[in-house]
């Protein structure tokens, strides 16, 4: 049922979604005109996305700023993704709803039961983006352990596979392994999609071989803007997934976009917002996080990435007119990559122009086909889809 009613695995050959939005989009800037979380900015960005034929919203998961004892710090004001997730699936009926969730900081029994509402919400159009747990200052206010980083990624799997058994098992079960101990466990209703896809942004040795065993869709921090080289990156999963585990993943990237009339204002704009306006406390805040806490990028490269932290989490950049942001596109789907999570400083803006000059852009291209929304085309109508119809009781 996932191909039938989850649009990302729909025939486009570029899959595009929306990042960031339940907070105030993937930048670290004081720029005056910089997007601010509320629920009128999170529920407009979903809606365009939705009628442009966009594949994915995805939320990202937040406890506390990053600067410590900052608690007033903007990069803390994001909304709960599951909650935000249910909200957008009722207001949207075709873009593919996802939600973020770290192992250490929620039971997988909980998120079975959350996931089965957001999959029922929204026609089954859910997917969940699982993380390991990397922030230790969150994990500290959870009382969790910032566990050495293969258990990071042993616990994860470990999660994952019991929330697969109760997303799927009919009867009750019990469980003993490393992390968990349950017993009698059950949770109903099912999904509507037999099993709903995971995402994982897994970077280290120990985090790929996670991805490409227990997810659907890879999420990679690109290292190089050289073809040949995001190539091989790109390459290395979906060949691990293959040749070690035998089954195939899809690629997804990460891309803040800067579209300007020419190259020049957008570099402008670029140097604006990430330089000259950039909230150097949270930059250094973020960098201290994931560089004592993550593996797999080496120091050197994320200094390089300082630039890109400011501008959009890290992200590839799209900076410069329509024909340079399509030609880009278009070398990361040559390169492998299935599909683009993009961000912008403001998403209303930058949506329209986007979607009004490159989307069709990118149908001339033949990387997606022209979106015609029609009742149920990206997800069954809620009459086909009750409980009687999954099996719960």
């Amino acid at each position: 049922m996932n191909a039938v009613s989850n649009p990302i695995y729909n025939d486009n050959r570029l899959k595009l979604g929306i990042f960031c939005t339940n907070g105030g989009g993937a930048n670290l800037t004081l720029v005056p005109e910089a997007t601010r979380t509320s629920w009128d900015f999170a529920l407009r960005t979903a809606r365009v996305a939705d009628q442009a034929g966009y594949e994915a919203v995805v939320p990202f998961s937040r406890w506390k700023g990053y600067p410590p004892n900052r608690p007033e710090h903007y990069s803390g004001e994001v909304f709960d993704p599951f909650t935000f997730a249910a909200g957008i699936a009722q207001a949207t009926e075709h873009v593919g709803i996802f939600a973020t969730s770290h192992a250490p900081t929620i039971h997988p029994i909980v998120v079975a039961k959350q996931s089965a509402t957001v999959d029922a919400i929204s026609g089954g159009r859910f997917s969940l983006n699982v993380v390991a747990g990397w922030n230790k200052p969150e994990l500290d206010m959870f009382g969790a352990d910032m566990r050495q980083h293969e258990q990071r990624y042993a616990q994860l799997a470990e999660w994952v596979k019991v929330l697969r058994l109760l997303w799927s098992e009919r009867e009750e079960f019990d469980f003993d392994g490393d992390f968990y101990t349950i017993r009698g466990a059950v949770s109903q209703p099912k999904p509507i999609q037999k099993r709903p896809p995971l995402m994982n942004a897994g970077t280290s040795a120990a985090g790929a071989r996670f991805a490409t065993e227990n997810a659907d869709l890879c999420f990679v921090l690109l290292q190089s803007e050289d073809e040949s080289q995001i190539k091989a990156q790109v390459d290395q999963y979906k060949n691990q997934a293959r040749n070690e585990f035998g089954r195939e993943v899809k690629v997804w990237v990460q891309c803040f976009v800067v579209q300007r009339d020419s190259q020049g204002e957008a570099d402008d704009y670029l140097q604006r917002y990430a330089v000259d306006y950039q909230d150097r406390e949270g930059v250094d805040a973020w960098m201290s996080l994931v560089m004592a806490n993550t593996q797999g990028i080496p120091p050197e490269v994320l200094q390089q990435l300082r630039l890109r932290f400011a501008a959009g989490c890290g992200g590839y950049p799209l900076v410069g007119t329509t024909e340079r942001i399509g030609r880009e596109l278009e070398k990361l789907s040559r390169a492998g990559l299935d599909g683009v999570l993009l961000t912008w400083v403001d998403y209303d803006q930058g949506m329209a122009q986007f979607n009004r000059t490159v989307l069709p852009a990118l149908e001339v291209a033949g990387l997606r086909q022209p979106f015609r929304p029609s009742a149920g085309s990206n997800g069954l109508r809620r009459d086909e889809h009750s409980l009687h119809t999954v099996g719960a009781v």
